[in-house]
């Protein structure tokens, strides 16, 4: 081999320590974190390429490189945060140890707290990824599905072979969230853990359990 070609070939690949691929993973990540400021400030439909690339420090041509079109950087920026904070709430719920009620406290505080910590992500995570496309439907479903699996297994017992029960956990969490973020964080973040814990509570109770709930009432 041409000691030349093989000098130029190694100049071509990297710049300042960092090969191609590193500097497109690196724009990528800026074009992600530029996009939740913007969806975060304007909202998706509101937000164009240019908003987006100009929060990254980025020109046009660099969107392209990364994403086909705005819809699969706003999917990427929804699975960027919401796998985040998923990392956070499992994170959160090993360090509470095994006993299920720390453990459901840990992680319910987890997420409420992150969402009161980065507003922005939070709307990308709760309102701006809903009824934009088909596409974008399905990754918040698939996003759901991963995080029911995983959340709904410790706050509520037997939920994990119940695809339905975790829906309806999970589902009731984000609404108990919505309402909580449309009142501007309030009642304080404990009050909402808490509220949501009980709902999981509720949901831990199983048939059998329920219908001798109700024969004790009853007699």
């Amino acid at each position: 081999m041409n000691p030349e070609l093989s000098t130029t070939s190694t100049l071509t690949r990297s710049y300042r320590g960092q090969s191609q691929e590193q500097r497109r993973a690196e724009r990528r990540s800026r074009l992600i974190a530029g996009a939740i400021a913007v969806y975060g400030e304007r909202g998706y439909h509101q937000a164009t390429v240019k908003a987006v690339c100009e929060a990254a420090g980025l020109t046009e041509r660099y969107f392209y490189e990364s994403f086909a079109n705005s819809e699969a950087l706003l999917i990427d920026s929804y699975n960027a945060v919401t796998y985040g904070v998923l990392g956070e709430i499992l994170r959160a719920g090993e360090a509470a140890g095994r006993g299920q009620v720390a453990r459901s406290r840990a992680m319910l505080h987890a997420y409420f707290a992150a969402l009161q910590r980065e507003p922005q992500s939070a709307r990308v995570f709760l309102v701006e990824i809903r009824g934009v496309s088909r596409a974008v439907d399905q990754a918040f479903d698939a996003s759901l599905r991963a995080i029911g699996r995983e959340v709904a297994r410790v706050m509520v017992a037997g939920a994990a072979d119940d695809e339905l029960l975790q829906a309806g956990v999970i589902g009731g969490v984000i609404h108990i969230a919505l309402r909580w973020i449309e009142d501007g964080y309030q009642p304080p973040i404990d009050s909402a853990v808490e509220t949501a814990q009980r709902l999981g509570a509720a949901l831990a109770i199983s048939p059998r359990g329920r219908t001798r709930r109700r024969a004790a009432q009853t007699t």
